[in-house]
């Protein structure tokens, strides 16, 4: 009797999840995707996207699908999976190259890449690869509407890369390698040109030069750092070294 009951229960539970499976599957695209505009409105990206998955993997109009693929890019980005939208953006961009939605996609892709990566002591690559999408976007679309944001975060990504190398060559230099100091300050001033930060990887760099009993090279950054940032709290002391380089 226990056995039958058993049995009993457990079909009535099969029918009842198949029947909400059913019901699942029966649901609109289009109405799948206005309840992921009412869950994105509000804020809940993670079930937004979830609709929005669902449409996307749905046999829908070509339109709806596009503009769904956008959504869920967006829906991932604001939810902080910025792995994922990156590839969603990316895929967006490679099967609709034409699309109005494009050169947004595009920077969004880079914009998702920046954002793997906001400290300066962890690996770079993904602020890399996000330079080499501004530096592209700005290329095919100049006269984008979002052209002079994309210009700001392009700086933000150099200003970053500088940062890193100077992060990495303090490092160095506090353990008295000075030749591996000098090479991570020289490259922040030489592949990152202009960037804010460099003011202090000319002053790190003359004081390594010096360590080495380098002065011409001593002189040469700190009298650069004195020139290009002179309303650096760096200008002052680099100005009494220059002073003292016989």
């Amino acid at each position: 009797m226990f056995r039958r009951l058993a049995v009993a229960l457990c079909i009535m539970a099969l029918a009842a999840s198949c029947s909400l499976f059913s019901k699942e599957i029966k649901t609109p695209p289009e109405t799948l995707f206005k309840q992921g505009e009412k869950l994105y409105a509000e804020k809940k990206y993670e079930a937004a996207a979830e609709k929005w998955r669902a449409v996307k993997e749905s046999n829908t109009a070509k339109n709806l699908k596009m503009a769904t693929e956008i959504r869920l890019a967006d829906a991932l980005f604001h939810d902080g999976n910025y792995i994922e939208a990156a590839a969603e953006y990316e895929n967006f961009r490679k099967l609709h190259p034409k699309n109005p939605k494009a050169p947004y996609a595009l920077y969004m892709f880079g914009l998702s890449n920046y954002k793997q990566s906001e400290k300066i002591d962890t690996d770079q690559t993904p602020v890399s690869k996000a330079a080499t999408v501004f530096e592209s976007f700005l290329q095919e679309y100049p006269n984008a509407e979002m052209a002079k944001e994309v210009r700001e975060k392009l700086a933000e990504c150099r200003a970053k890369q500088a940062s890193h190398e100077i992060y990495v060559g303090r490092f160095y230099y506090r353990t008295d390698k000075y030749g591996a100091a000098i090479g991570r300050f020289r490259e922040a001033v030489e592949k990152y040109p202009g960037v804010p930060v460099n003011d202090e990887a000319l002053y790190l760099l003359g004081n390594a030069y010096l360590r080495t009993g380098e002065k011409g090279m001593a002189k040469e950054a700190l009298t650069r750092l004195v020139k290009e940032y002179p309303k650096s709290g760096f200008a002052d002391q680099a100005k009494k070294m220059l002073g003292g380089i016989s």
